[in-house]
């Protein structure tokens, strides 16, 4: 639960960030290893649920939505999240 609170504490230090553009991607609610399978979706400010009532993310299916970011640069300035 710390580490919910210590990013939550970051996420509000970079939106009052006027020079900087930064990008936050929230995982789902479980990261874990697994496959890299490229079919997983991007949000918003909302958690990601599958139909079976699931947030989850493989943690290689993170790495890409990150590397995604880092070469498109889809999300300058807003929170987004990524899950099944």
């Amino acid at each position: 639960m710390h580490e919910a609170l210590t990013t939550a504490e970051f996420l509000t230090l970079l939106k009052n960030e006027n020079e900087l553009d930064s990008s936050f991607l929230n995982p789902s609610i479980i990261i874990e290893p697994g496959n890299h399978t490229g079919k997983f979706q991007l949000g918003t400010d909302n958690v990601i649920f599958n139909e079976n009532g699931e947030s989850k993310i493989s943690v290689e299916d993170y790495a890409v939505a990150m590397i995604n970011e880092l070469e498109n640069l889809d999300h300058i300035r807003v929170r987004f999240t990524v899950g099944y």
